[in-house]
């Protein structure tokens, strides 16, 4: 750690007020911290649903759950869960602050947050001048200069204050006891370890990430035609009727869609040979546990590919990529619908 200010710093707010597959892709910067101060204790300050991966990330000591009005999926708010979050971050003492964001957001509401709480040193990247919010401020180059990927857009903010890693990969540690549960699981579907078998999730949060239905029958249909082998689909309690109208009357082809928690849901994806997915969690937790990826990417930005990992990443080109929306403004959908099945397929058997 080459920041004098930051070489004293041992109890360390990480602030990532996003879900899942972002924290997943904070994860080395984490470690950077860890490793260059080894006698900190990392919180994370997140959203409630990017909470739920907190156990499963050692560098992490603790997680603080915190559903922030600027966060885009947020209802209606009472502002006195602000306040209180801010007495609460005070209570805590904390010594430093680093305030992860992609570059559409803006981190100057959290460096309040983390101002107002007296936490004296507080790191970020900014488009424009924070003044006294930020304690240290990295100009943000992005998008006007270029764009990163986002695990190295995180590296590069903690290496500004003098942390690094010689190990980037994402970190996400699968419990014996769900690896046990998986595998159990697993010779229950008559599914053997070391023959070809796959994970397919259909479901995304996001309506514009989400490859069409009727293509997902279409690949599940051409890959139980070409391998016999099973297949596994997963998602939420909400994407079971989706999995059923994909799966209907197909061959060995399982549904585990509503009965995994996120725990389960890794060591599943860590024992199979492949998934194939949408841009969303799953593929994170794919790069994470090494598993190979099938990667059905939207166009609604470019720093969220799967990360040092064997992957595939299939879009249709198309003039307006990286729209960052939930719903495809144009109404056609077409960098998930021009992707033919045949292609998904292929793409599979290559990585199998």
């Amino acid at each position: 750690m080459s920041e004098p200010a930051w070489q004293q710093a041992r109890n360390i707010l990480c602030v990532r007020l996003d879900y899942l597959g972002d924290v997943l892709m904070t994860t080395p910067a984490l470690r950077a911290l860890k490793q260059s101060l080894p006698h900190s204790r990392l919180t994370l300050l997140t959203s409630p649903g990017g909470a739920q991966a907190a156990p499963f990330i050692p560098e992490l000591d603790d997680a603080i759950a915190y559903a922030a009005p600027w966060l885009k999926s947020s209802a209606a708010h009472d502002v006195r869960h602000d306040m209180a979050m801010i007495r609460q971050l005070r209570r805590r003492r904390f010594d430093a602050a680093v305030i992860f964001t992609v570059y559409s957001q803006n981190p100057l509401p959290a460096a309040m947050l983390c101002h107002l709480a007296r936490i004296p040193l507080r790191l970020a990247h900014c488009h424009e001048n924070p003044y006294r919010l930020l304690t240290h401020w990295v100009h943000d180059p992005e998008p006007q200069e270029y764009v990163r990927h986002e695990v190295q857009r995180q590296l590069d903010l903690v290496a500004a204050v003098g942390a690094r890693t010689a190990d980037s990969r994402l970190s996400f540690r699968v419990p014996p006891a769900d690896a046990a549960w998986v595998g159990a699981r697993l010779r229950a579907l008559g599914i053997e370890r070391g023959k070809p078998w796959i994970v397919l999730h259909p479901g995304a949060s996001a309506a514009s990430r989400r490859y069409p239905a009727r293509h997902w029958r279409a690949v599940a249909r051409e890959l139980a035609l070409r391998l016999g082998c099973p297949l596994v689909f997963t998602g939420s309690a909400q994407e079971a009727a989706l999995v059923e109208e994909i799966r209907a009357d197909l061959p060995r082809a399982h549904t585990l869609a509503g009965l995994l928690d996120l725990g389960q849901l890794a060591a599943l994806i860590a024992a199979a040979p492949l998934l194939i997915s949408n841009n969303t969690g799953p593929a994170h937790i794919a790069a994470a546990v090494g598993t190979p990826v099938v990667d059905l990417y939207a166009l609604t930005n470019p720093q969220h590919t799967p990360w040092q990992v064997a992957s595939r990443v299939l879009f249709e080109d198309v003039p307006c990529r990286y729209c960052y929306r939930s719903v495809c403004p144009q109404g056609h959908h077409r960098c998930l619908e021009g992707v033919a099945p045949a292609r998904v397929v292929d793409a599979a058997l290559e990585l199998l």
